[in-house]
Formats: structure tokens, C-alpha cells, sequence
């Protein structure tokens, strides 16, 4: 692959201006400020002559959209979506600024800048340069800018394609994330995650009775019933699901054969990823396997001498490939027994699992394109067991694939690692990798 040391340079400068941009989204409507990074994106593009399309559902919770018409109206659009906003950070973990968007050793560290700041500017790079260098696709090429994804798109892709579904139609979309060198049984190969995950967050009310703190003797202390709420919760165990998806990562995994046939058996699976030596590895084989329970979020009490009356937890439930909502009702009443009818249960969002097929031209463009930066190393198709704003699109017909191109450096476990964590950074190679990926699946895809 013959990567544009120019280009390279722009996806690097316009990376550190968005980590510093501070496009921070705890879910609540009031932040985010994606307007910060939108503008920059579309003031960037303008300058290359293309016309811009903006959207606010929100005060501060901008989206931009570009397009380069292409020259017949029956060909494939193809869009390029990136996300504008980051997850919120611990500074003191860091061993540096997370907002700096320092350049160091070859590396440009951030909040965003694995997640997934540094597609969004490697895609913006490529498309100016489309752009500016005369290209003109078979059918439209579109470049998302979009907000929200962090908190799940009510404020970005759900709400664009629920309510301006002609500005980001597309055939295929390619998003976060994939293009990680990974080890398997048969050498390395490139994840390109092909389907997620679902969503079933809910948030559980707890309810009791209110007394004064002094006497809390035989007292409905709703704090104390949500704390077995949550107890049972964390030792719930579902039954593992053997999915296709599933045998696919088991036969690549560079297992004995013994292990892979114990994880292909689902009275055998949870015993074997208990023996894996591999914590981080078992955790991350376990999601994809299991639909999972996580409650990381409690409100509740007005005062500590006060008995609380009513507590609230919520619940991060993701949902395995043919699960519906009436599944995650039975989880929970499986999980809680007997507490589950004295609860009341709020979705708080709900989507199910989504998935593209493989046996696409773009997957194929895919394969061609890098094998060139790695030409020993296949695609295989992965499962992401978080959420991305592919799902809107699958959800309206298209095939998303999670894509972009890194580096040896950057492995799956070493983005895992960085993923949300402390000492968020990726590699100029990986930058550079990524922005002739988007160049070079433009100039391929429509002659294949």
C-alpha cells in the first residue's frame, strides 16, 4: 500500500484539534458540544468546494454530512461515518494530558484517538482529497460526521436516519471498528467486524419504605433491597450461545483442540473460559457468547440519617444475535426471582442485534485493498459486543461494515487495552494506513 506521507501529516494535525476540540458525552443532552468538532469538519470540507449539510436535534449536539455525487444514479452510495464524540476521562490515571493531543514517539495520544477519532480524521483527510483531486465516483460518496455515538445516537445517527433518512442513505457504510492484526490458529488475520451486539439498558426501580435512619431494625430499606438486586445480577450466569459468529472466532483462536471443542460445547463453554490464563482475553471471548448484565449505575437516598424510600439502578444488558426485548424481560426475571415483580423496569434503549453478510463487492473491495498492507494476513469477520450507530443503518437495508486499517503495533488486544482506558493513543503508521484505506476503496470499489 503506497500511504501519502501529506496526507498522513493532515489526518495527524486534524486528529489533535479534535482531541483538544474536548467533545466529551457523559449521556446527558447537555454535553457532548460535537458542535466544536462539526464546525471544524465542515469548514475543513468547505475549503475543498463541497457543500456541507448540517443538523442540531439539540443545543450543541451537531452532525455534519458531505456528499460527492456520483455519475450514475443506479450505482452503490458508499458512506463514510465517523463519530465526533469522546467518552469521559479519569485524568489522574494518565501520564498525560488526555486532551492534549500530544505527539510523542511517533504516537498521538488523546481521549478519541483509538475511539474513534482517528478514523473520522482519516476518512475526512481522504474525502478532501477525493475531492479536490477530481474524483468522481459511480454512485455517491458520503462523509458522516455524527454525534451522539457515545451515549447511543439519540442525539446523532438514530435521529438523522429517523428524520432525514435521503441525507445519509447509502448502499454500504464503513464505521468503527476493525482492521486489527489478529492471531489466530492459521497465522494473523484482519478483523472487520461484520455484526454487534444488542441493547436492552434498563433501569430497575426499587422501591420501600421511608423511616428514620436510627431505627433500621426489620425496616424496607430499598438500598438494601437494590443491593441484592445487584448481587443477583453480578452471579447470574445465562447459557451460552454457540452462534455462528461464535464457531467462526473459535476456529481461528490459537487454541488446542481441546479447548476449541470445550468452547463449541455450550455444558463445556464457561468451564473452559474460566481455564483461559488470559483474563482480558476470557472477559472479551465471554461477552461474545453470553448475553451480559452489568449494573454500573445507582441513585437513590435524600439524606443519612433518612431510610430510602426508593432507589434506582441501571443496567447495561447486551443481547446476543435472534434475542427481542421479551428475552431480556425473561433474563431478568430468571435473575432476580422473586424480586423481579416487586420491580419496575424502564427501558431506557432497546435494540437488537444486527448483523451484514460477508458475500458483498464491498467486502471483496475490502480484501483486495488490504492485503496490500497486509498480504499474508485474511479478512474475518468479527463480532463487537458494544454498540456502534452501524445497527440505524442496518435497521434501513444497508450492509455496514466496521472497518479502517492499523498497524502491527496495534493489535486487538492492545486497542482493547486503550479502548476507554487510561493512555488513549494510536500510531502515526496507523493514521497514515487508515487514510489510504478510504482513498484507495474509492478509487477500487465501483470498477470491481
Amino acid at each position: 500500500m503506497d500511504v501519502d506521507d501529506k496526507r498522513t501529516a493532515q489526518t495527524v494535525e486534524l486528529l489533535q484539534e479534535m482531541i483538544r476540540n474536548e467533545c466529551v458525552n457523559d449521556g446527558r443532552v447537555e454535553s457532548g458540544d460535537e458542535v466544536r468538532n462539526s464546525d471544524m469538519l465542515q469548514t475543513y470540507l468547505e475549503g475543498a468546494g463541497l457543500d456541507v449539510e448540517t443538523f442540531e436535534p439539540a443545543p450543541g449536539r451537531k452532525s455534519m454530512v458531505a456528499r460527492i455525487e456520483g455519475t450514475d444514479p443506479d450505482a452503490p452510495a458508499v458512506c463514510l461515518m465517523g463519530h465526533t464524540d469522546v467518552v469521559p476521562v479519569s485524568p489522574e490515571g494518565w501520564h498525560e494530558d488526555p486532551f492534549g493531543g500530544q505527539l510523542i514517539d511517533g504516537e498521538v495520544w488523546g481521549r478519541g484517538a483509538v475511539d474513534m477519532l482517528c478514523l473520522t480524521s482519516s476518512m475526512a483527510v481522504a474525502y478532501k482529497h477525493l475531492a479536490t483531486s477530481g474524483f468522481r465516483p459511480k454512485g455517491d460518496l458520503i462523509y458522516f460526521g455524527v454525534a451522539d455515538e457515545e451515549a447511543g445516537g439519540t442525539w446523532g445517527a438514530r435521529w438523522i436516519a429517523d428524520n432525514h433518512w435521503d441525507a445519509i442513505k447509502c448502499d454500504y457504510v464503513l464505521t468503527e471498528f476493525g482492521g486489527f492484526p489478529t492471531e489466530t490458529a492459521q497465522g494473523n488475520a484482519i478483523t472487520i467486524n461484520v455484526a454487534e451486539k444488542g441493547l436492552g439498558w434498563s433501569r430497575l426501580h426499587v422501591k420501600g419504605t421511608p423511616g428514620h435512619g436510627s431505627a433500621p431494625y426489620q425496616s424496607d430499606n430499598a438500598l438494601v433491597r437494590a443491593a441484592e438486586v445487584v448481587r443477583r445480577l453480578s452471579e447470574y450466569r445465562p447459557v451460552p450461545q454457540v452462534h455462528d459468529l461464535w464457531k467462526v472466532q473459535v476456529d481461528s483462536l490459537p487454541y488446542d483442540d481441546e479447548t476449541k471443542n470445550n468452547l463449541l460445547d455450550p455444558a463445556k463453554l464457561d468451564a473452559a473460559l474460566d481455564d483461559l490464563p488470559d483474563r482480558r482475553k476470557a472477559r472479551s471471548l465471554h461477552s461474545c457468547c453470553h448475553t451480559t448484565f452489568s449494573p454500573n449505575v445507582i441513585h437513590g437516598g435524600v439524606k443519612t440519617n433518612v431510610i430510602p424510600d426508593e432507589v434506582y439502578v441501571e443496567v447495561d444488558i447486551r443481547t446476543l444475535p435472534g434475542e427481542t426485548k421479551a428475552d431480556v424481560q425473561a433474563h431478568l426475571r430468571a435473575a432476580l426471582g422473586d424480586l423481579y415483580d416487586a420491580l419496575e423496569v424502564e427501558p431506557i434503549q432497546e435494540d437488537e442485534s444486527s448483523a451484514s453478510p460477508v458475500n458483498t463487492p464491498m467486502w471483496d473491495t475490502l480484501a483486495n485493498v488490504i492485503k496490500q498492507a497486509h498480504p499474508e494476513s485474511p479478512l474475518q469477520p468479527g463480532l463487537i459486543v458494544g454498540g456502534t450507530d452501524s445497527r440505524f443503518f442496518r435497521e434501513k437495508g444497508a450492509v455496514a461494515y466496521g472497518a479502517g486499517l492499523f498497524s502491527p503495533k496495534v493489535t486487538l488486544e492492545t486497542f482493547a487495552k486503550r479502548f476507554h482506558g487510561h493512555d488513549e493513543r494510536v500510531d502515526v503508521e496507523s493514521l497514515g494506513l487508515s487514510t489510504q484505506l478510504w482513498v484507495d476503496i474509492a478509487h477500487t470499489f465501483w470498477d470491481s
